[in-house]
């Protein structure tokens, strides 16, 4: 099944997974320890990260690493980026009325 990043995101743990990885490339035992789930449902989290192509694997000696792909986290900036011109604009118009509300009290 092809999922999207915004799939990936939409989870608590597999946002907190990828603040993790965002640190440090680290090995599914080492993320599994941050959790109080199962190693399989970390397991599960990593494969959909994967499949969203957030994560690349590096294989070191027998250990894998997983680390994350920020390219493909420019996307979710990206589709962001379209509504923080809409809030800039409401902000300002808001400290606008704010400031003439101000001005009319003093």
């Amino acid at each position: 099944m092809r999922r999207d990043v915004f799939h990936a995101v939409a989870d608590p743990t597999r946002r907190a997974i990828i603040t993790l990885i965002a640190q440090k490339a680290m090995t599914p035992n080492a993320i599994a320890e941050h959790f109080e789930t199962s190693r399989q449902a970390v397991s599960k989290h990593l494969r959909i990260l994967s499949e969203c192509m957030l994560l690349k694997q590096k294989q070191q000696g027998r250990e894998i690493y997983y680390q994350l792909e920020v390219k493909k986290m420019r996307e979710i900036v990206h589709w962001l980026d379209q509504f923080r011109a809409l809030w800039e604009k409401r902000f300002n118009q808001l400290d606008t009325v704010l400031t003439t509300m101000k001005n009319k009290k003093s």
